[in-house]
């Protein structure tokens, strides 16, 4: 097929790639050690290469030829012998463990440099064009926080805004929102946009030693979202995993008749809508955008009723016939709250506050809290992606993956919020990635534009390759055949030609 001449740039991706060390495995997908893959655009031509990240825990493994460093799903133990005496000393400086900088979820933007990220503290500076690994970012020297998100937001003067949660720090367990700015002055340019971190606000956590998980926070123009969901971190288990011999994964528990609460955060005040939204128990992972209209906030997510799909990428039940084997056995849902931030005082209780057309609803208890109920906007879509011109603002296309009753997305689909038309492009033993979208740089159009997606074919013989579609058609213009092993990844973002440094820069 033919390229737009426009599209140039580099399509930068990661995920988990390498799950064996010498004789040891990991347990689950989400551990593997990270793999960065690019497809560079020039003049009409791709290019490809990967690379793992040389972050300091792939240089600890590969050097003992075992997995020595814990992840999420896999508790590691340096000493083999185990005895007694090694037990009880790493169990002393294991209760808020020393995490990993396999940084393999995503790869954000931060002042004119590029990181991997995952979901600990330390973040990995790599170069977009050679995918090498640079130095080792710690949030925590900026900011009191634990563990971050690897879904940050981004204004539109391109400073940073991302969400963290600091634990049990001075006998409180918070969600700090903080900002990286996207330049720093001129007389400080040798140090880095880090040092000039901000933390916007915090919210305190319903519980010191139950934090709740998040994976994405929402942002409105004058707004953040963060959901409390009922998928909660048990600190105190978290704290004695290593000398129970199990992994901090089993420290994440769901209840499922508990509430989800919304937070609302104003942007310019730096403080919470003091106003107590909620509604039933969720689990869920990704915001899809969020807007306000008529004194409501509305934010799409995708919700699950249970959290069984962490569970499904342990590699015990990641068989080769995996899409008749592994049942999802709760569909992802397109969930669209409408929350009335200004609401008439004097409503009745009981009735339903949302002003909006839509059959979500928001109703006033007794005790003042309002119970918000959503719109179902579709099943059975993850790893959403937006025009990002359009993020914090009325919008109308999701382009995302698909998934049947499979977790492994099988089509790519592009969904209209407001006329609930779904598009997609399939093609037999095709597993494709989360769909990028770069917008036409004369576009006027929501999705003038392109969608940039990697193909994962089910039999190993068949070669990957680079899917480029007209995002207003949904027709393929091109494709390129990459003639290597492609793992499936998680996140990535494009990066225009005129973002990415040259050497001599």
């Amino acid at each position: 097929g033919q390229l737009p001449t426009w599209l140039q740039g580099i399509l930068l991706r990661n995920g988990p790639g390498m799950h064996t060390i010498g004789d040891s495995k990991y347990n689950h997908w989400f551990d593997g050690m990270a793999l960065l893959h690019s497809f560079t655009f020039k003049n009409g031509e791709v290019y490809y290469r990967s690379k793992y990240l040389r972050s300091d825990t792939y240089n600890c493994n590969i050097e003992a030829n075992r997995i020595i460093v814990s992840e999420f799903g896999t508790m590691a133990y340096p000493d083999p012998c185990k005895n007694i005496f090694a037990k009880a000393f790493s169990y002393l400086s294991h209760t808020i463990p020393e995490f990993t900088d396999n940084c393999l979820i995503n790869i954000m933007k931060a002042g004119g440099d590029f990181y991997a990220t995952g979901e600990t503290n330390f973040i990995r500076k790599i170069n977009p064009q050679t995918l090498e690994t640079l130095e080792k970012v710690d949030y925590n020297k900026y900011v009191a926080v634990n563990v971050a998100t690897s879904h940050p937001h981004y204004d539109s003067a391109g400073n940073i805004l991302n969400m963290g949660t600091s634990i049990v720090d001075k006998g409180k367990t918070k969600y700090i929102l903080f900002k990286i700015p996207s330049s720093v002055p001129e007389q400080e340019k040798k140090k880095s946009c880090f040092k000039h971190l901000e933390v916007v606000c915090s919210v305190p956590s319903r519980s010191l030693l139950h934090p709740s998980y998040y994976h994405s926070f929402g942002i409105t123009e004058n707004y953040i979202i963060f959901i409390e969901q009922p998928f909660r971190l048990d600190i105190v288990k978290m704290a004695t995993a290593y000398i129970r011999g199990v992994s901090w994964a089993s420290c994440l528990a769901y209840n499922k008749d508990d509430k989800t609460w919304f937070h609302f955060i104003d942007r310019k005040t730096k403080k919470e809508v003091s106003t107590k939204f909620y509604t039933d128990a969720l689990v869920f992972f990704h915001h899809i955008n969020a807007y306000e209209e008529d004194g409501h906030i509305i934010f799409d997510i995708i919700a699950y009723t249970d959290n069984s799909l962490y569970d499904m990428f342990y590699l015990k039940n990641l068989s080769k016939d995996l899409e008749e084997t592994t049942k999802l056995t709760s569909i992802p849902t397109c969930k669209r709250f409408v929350v009335p931030l200004q609401y008439d005082k004097d409503a009745e209780l009981d009735s339903n506050l949302v002003t909006l057309p839509s059959t979500a609803t928001a109703v006033k208890e007794k005790d003042g809290n309002i119970y918000c109920q959503p719109e179902i906007l579709c099943e059975g879509i993850e790893l959403p992606r937006i025009n990002y011109d359009y993020n914090g603002k009325k919008y109308k296309y999701v382009f995302a993956t698909q998934v049947q009753s499979s977790p492994v997305p099988t089509k790519i689909a592009k969904f209209n919020t407001q006329t609930k038309e779904m598009f997609h492009w399939e093609q037999d033993n095709c597993w494709p990635s989360e769909p990028v979208f770069v917008p036409s740089p004369d576009g006027k159009e929501e999705d003038d534009g392109v969608i940039l997606t990697c193909i994962v074919k089910t039999d190993p013989k068949d070669p990957p390759f680079l899917l480029v579609l007209d995002a207003k058609t949904f027709t393929e213009l091109g494709r390129a055949t990459v003639n290597v092993e492609m793992h499936m990844d998680l996140h990535g973002m494009f990066i225009p030609q005129q973002d990415v440094k040259t050497e001599t820069e």
